[in-house]
Formats: C-alpha cells, structure tokens, sequence
C-alpha cells in the first residue's frame, strides 16, 4: 500500500483536487486573510516516481495588502512533529511579517492536515521495520525538499524562512542543501549542533534545566515541598487521567516543560496551587489539576514529536536513547531524589509504555532509537562556512531546549550569520513579544552590520 493510499488522508480536510498542486478559496478570520494549498510530494524525493503523499500549507496575509503582491514568507514550525500554527487573527509576529510578506504555514509532512503518521495511520505502512524505513524519510532534509517543491509550484524566486526552534534546525538545511532557494533567514531558539553526538545536547540542557528549577522554586518556595508531595504520592497512590492511564513520578515531572516559557513558569504555579483535595479517603489529586496535566504530558497530537525527537540530532549514527542514559548520571532529576527536579524537553523509553497514544509505538521507537541507516547529514559544514544568505538569530541565553553556548558554536560555522542575545525570553519568546522579535531580526538581515 502507498502511503498516499493508506488513507493518506488530509485528516478531515477536503482537498479541492488532486492535481499535484491546488487551492481553495480565500477568507477571513478577524482581519487575517487565509487560503489553502494541497500539494503532492513524493515520499523520498530521490525517487520522484515512488509513493507520494500530501503536504498541506496555508497562506496567510493581510487582506489590506493583497495588491501590493507581496513576496512570501515560508514559517517553519517547531517540533519534529508539530503542525504549523493555527492563529485566529492577524495578531503577534504574524501582524508584523504580513507588513512585508504573505505568510506561508506549513504543516510539516506528517503533521496536521499533510498525510499524517501516527499509531492509526503508521501501520497502514507495514510492520514497524517497514514503518522505521518509511519515518526515514521525515527528517530536516526531507521537509526542505518539500519547501523546494512547494516554492516552485507556486512559482516564487528565492523566498524568505523564518525558523523556530526546530524550524531553525531545519533553516540551517536549508541553506546547506538549497541556499539558492532562500533570499533571507530567520531564526529564533533554534540553532542546534551541526555535528553529534546527541548526548551533547542532553548535558548542556540539563544543566539548564537545573538552574530553571532553582530560579522557579526561588520564585515560589512553598511549590518546592507541593512538587515532591504530588510526585511521592503518584508513586504510591493510583491516580488516573481522564484518558484513563495512571498518573506516574515520571510524567508529573514533565511538567518542567512549562519552564520553557516567560510567562509559563507562573502559569505551573497556578496549576498546583489546586493540585489535591480532601475526599473521605484522604487527599487525593484533584480533577482539575488531573485534568490539565493530562494535556501537558499526553503526545496524542505529536506522536512524531516523541518518535524523531533524537533523529533531529544524530548523523549517521544511532542516538540509543541518549536522553535516558545521560538522565542516568542526573540523580537530582531521579523521581526517587529527596526533592525531585522537573525535567524539560526530551523523550524516554518509557514515554512508549505509559502514553496510549505512544503504546502501540513502542517496537517502532526501539527500531528508531538503534537506526543508522538514512541518517544522513543533516547539514553541509563547507556550505554553511561560505554561506552567502543574510541569516540572523535570536539565541536565548537561558534557554532550557537549545543550548545557548551549542547556538553559538553554531554561528560560528555559519558565515555571516548575525546573532542577537538576549536573556530577556526563553525558547518561547515569540509568544511573549513576536512582533519586536521579528522586526528586529528582518532589520538585521535588511541592514547588515558594516
């Protein structure tokens, strides 16, 4: 079966047709104008007569600009697996790029309305050898490919990028393999290693991570005994989210993903707040607080997030559950610590054993995690050392997701590429102030420093 037959669907969408490019009608969402564009991808574009799937995006622009025919804007989400954004209005950075551009979202193969891979649609591939073969082809390298097809079909010159977080990884593929493509880079929390291993990464961000839980629970002390209460009573007592699997030590302490964020780091503290409430057999964790952590550590909408997240690091060689064996020699981030840290962004075994969506996963993340074959590189050292395209970043120096001293040994490499510090954000900045974040960076690469 193809994976374009597999129901390789459009997961509720309704393609207009299925010419190898197409669009729907445009309309409006609170001043933000929007169209839908559906295009045919082969599934390894080195095979173009292969199987192909769908690759969906959608065109964002200000409805007051649209005779001015502005140029394009390619975003490029975070992730791996994350869909491109869904804004309801012409608010945030998008505000500000549509003064310039028309936006493009991109739903990266394998994510949103694109042919999606998840427990229900990957076995419709094979068995999980077959499945590990098939997720080869949805690295940095293949989405590039992919932003290449889609700039040509509709007919655009080299067009801008704007990369967050794993976006940035993937902007940095970009100008290894297609710089012809780009007139100009943006990049905000995401300038990754170039070279592994992908335990590097893991040391650095723990240590982030560490001093992320020291400035929180400064912040508010009485959360510190709140956070062990909650993770020893999950180790003893049976608690279950809503979708029915049991609340573990391990998957409260994901919540250290809320430190990610400016204005996150407060919103934990609200959640906990209200963590337990009294019932006629003791304290018991509240519906609420069950309730919204659930949302927190469920990968039920990015399955593919937890599948390739160590892909997105390694090269040629196999990542082995890096994450887990550098988390080994982190004793303070051991659930049984006298006062557990929260851990941050990385992927387990047991993510595939206690996530429902992540269970029938399992034999797929294992084959995944000891691969070698089709990582390849994932970017061309000599290209990016002669680079010519105006690049500028934003590194965040407090980032707990993508290391800052790893960001600017990656600048380093790339010729020309301007950085802008700050210690004023975390990795989230651009929801916190993306209009400023952005201007900033298009002025950078417009008016590059002398």
């Amino acid at each position: 079966m193809s994976p374009r037959d597999g129901g390789a669907g459009t997961g509720g969408a309704h393609p207009p047709s299925a010419h190898p490019q197409s669009a729907g009608e445009a309309y409006l969402a609170r001043g933000l104008a929007l169209r839908d564009h559906w295009f045919d991808a082969p599934l390894d574009h080195a095979n173009p007569a292969g199987p192909t799937i769908r690759l969906f995006a959608r065109e964002m622009y200000d409805p007051a600009l649209e005779a001015e025919g502005l140029p394009w804007l390619l975003f490029l989400q975070g992730g791996p697996g994350g869909r491109g954004n869904r804004p309801v209005g012409l608010a945030g950075w998008l505000r500000e790029a549509s003064k310039s551009f028309r936006v493009l979202m991109l739903d990266q193969r394998g994510t949103g309305l694109s042919t999606p891979a998840s427990r229900q649609t990957l076995p419709l591939v094979g068995d999980a050898a077959a499945q590990a073969d098939y997720l080869a082809h949805f690295r940095a390298t293949d989405i590039v490919a992919d932003a290449e097809l889609i700039r040509a079909a509709l007919g655009s010159g080299p067009w801008s990028i704007f990369g967050q977080s794993y976006g940035g990884f993937c902007a940095l593929t970009y100008l290894s393999f297609a710089p012809q493509g780009l007139k100009e880079a943006l990049i905000t929390g995401g300038l990754g290693p170039l070279t592994g291993p992908a335990d590097q990464v893991y040391q650095a961000t723990f240590g982030r991570l560490a001093a992320r839980n020291a400035e929180y629970f400064a912040r508010y002390p009485l959360d510190r005994g709140i956070v062990t209460r909650i993770i020893r009573h999950t180790a003893s007592a049976l608690e279950f989210l809503p979708t029915g699997e049991r609340l573990t030590p391990e998957r409260v302490q994901m919540l250290g993903n809320y430190f990610g964020g400016n204005t996150r780091i407060d919103a934990l503290h609200y959640l906990l707040e209200d963590a337990f409430v009294p019932t006629p057999d003791g304290d018991r964790l509240s519906d609420g607080f069950l309730t919204q952590v659930s949302a927190q550590v469920s990968r039920a909408a990015n399955p593919l997030y937890a599948l390739m997240h160590e892909s997105i690091y390694v090269q040629g060689e196999a990542s082995d559950w890096a994450a887990a064996r550098v988390l080994a020699g982190q004793p303070a981030f051991h659930p049984d610590a006298a006062e557990p840290l929260l851990t941050g962004e990385a992927v387990y075994p047991w993510y595939f054993e206690q996530d429902p969506a992540l269970v029938p996963l399992r034999e797929l993340a294992g084959l995944l995690a000891v691969r070698t074959e089709g990582w390849g590189p994932l970017y061309d050292l000599g290209q990016l050392g002669h680079n010519t395209v105006p690049v500028a970043a934003a590194v965040y120096s407090e980032d707990i997701y993508v290391d800052r001293d790893i960001s600017l040994a990656t600048a380093a490499a790339v010729r020309g590429l301007q950085v802008w510090e700050t210690a004023d954000f975390h990795h989230d900045g651009i929801a916190d102030d993306g209009e400023g974040i952005f201007a900033r960076l298009l002025s950078m690469v417009r008016e590059p420093r002398a």
